[in-house]
């Protein structure tokens, strides 16, 4: 299993830090990163989300992490494809492959936030057939050859971008999954399956089967074709310091702040039930209950954090790795610790966490 971080660049009042501090602590982290076991950085893209995170340009950040780094690979988690032309998309993608030196992972999806669609004068309806054209249309993209696409959004003939993915064949691909539809088109697209710290783990559980069942379905001659292989990448709000009382003390308020702001950025689509997000009344269900009591022994109790010891992380993450879980995306402290306890976390999930699994490097 591979141990990977994932960002918002939240900005919680309680911390009383800048923008531009939180930035320039969340660049020193990977920084550090990038020196001990951990495999990829991925950042999310939001726009309009206030504290809970300040992450509307990733491709910026990735771009400077690529001129601070050497090894830790650069990850979008995700671009959200219904609100960015994808010819856009994919210049800024191999632009960032070739900075990082072949060091991207590209994953996509269609976003939640009906704001954010509003906004960009997209109809949240229109937002799968937008994905599938746009992703067409990358995957052209990053073969090298002219695009030419005839499509219901977008239409483009004879057109050749530049620069080009320096990876073979392309970066790694990945799809945020939500719904078990989800899981199932990744499968059959042939590429890696997101759970982003929406879902309880008993239906992630069942999520992950149906997506290795559906990958056997489509791709049961290719399964040892290196550029095919199934993937799961999982984010798991995480707090693992030596002293289990002092990870529970300072986790508590943490994942809860988190949380709550979860809550209510993803209120809008769970109240007003839009076309395409059907699924999302399931989750509204869960995520009803959750909003009444939302504390950190619930979200442990649902798999959504793991906060004590490495002992306790260790028997935690292993549950993780036994269902199939080949990338977990931790976030640590939810961003909403001091930036020093996040690096203490980091360091001593390396030492003394990491060395219980499978080389986080190899493949």
């Amino acid at each position: 299993m591979h141990f990977d971080l994932f960002y918002e660049l939240s900005v919680p009042e309680q911390l009383g830090c800048s923008e531009q501090q939180i930035f320039s602590q969340a660049l020193n982290e990977i920084s550090l990163a990038d020196t001990l076991s951990f495999q990829t950085a991925w950042l999310v893209e939001h726009h309009y989300m206030k504290g809970y995170s300040h992450s509307s340009a990733p491709e910026l950040f990735l771009a400077a992490l690529s001129q601070r780094t050497k090894n830790i690979r650069l990850g979008h988690a995700i671009v959200p494809l219904p609100y960015n032309h994808p010819v856009r998309v994919a210049e800024r993608a191999a632009t960032l492959d070739i900075l990082s030196n072949g060091r991207l992972e590209f994953g996509f999806g269609r976003g939640f936030s009906p704001k954010e669609y509003d906004s960009f004068g997209v109809a949240m309806s229109d937002s799968r057939t937008i994905t599938s054209e746009s992703f067409e249309i990358i995957k052209q993209s990053f073969s090298g050859k002219p695009i030419n696409y005839d499509g219901e959004h977008y239409k483009l003939s004879d057109i050749e971008l530049f620069p080009k993915v320096l990876q073979t064949p392309h970066p790694p691909l990945w799809t945020a999954a939500v719904s078990p539809s989800s899981y199932e088109m990744a499968a059959k697209l042939g590429i890696g399956a997101m759970v982003g710290p929406f879902k309880p783990w008993f239906m992630v559980k069942e999520d992950i089967k149906l997506y290795r069942k559906s990958w056997t379905k489509y791709h049961n001659d290719t399964t040892n074709n290196a550029s095919l292989n199934p993937k799961v990448a999982m984010t798991v709000g995480i707090l693992c310091l030596e002293d289990e009382k002092r990870a529970h003390d300072i986790g508590k308020p943490a994942f809860e702040w988190f949380y709550r702001n979860l809550l209510q950025q993803t209120s809008p689509v769970l109240k007003n039930l839009h076309e395409s997000y059907e699924y999302y009344k399931s989750i509204g269900k869960f995520q009803g209950l959750l909003s009444k009591t939302v504390n950190l022994k619930v979200l442990e109790t649902f798999g959504l954090v793991i906060v004590g010891n490495p002992e306790h992380c260790v028997t935690k993450l292993k549950k993780l790795e036994a269902a199939s879980v080949d990338h977990v995306l931790l976030a640590i402290g939810a961003g909403a610790i001091d930036t020093n306890i996040v690096k203490e976390s980091m360091q001593l999930i390396n030492d003394q966490v990491i060395p219980h699994f499978r080389s986080s490097h190899s493949e």
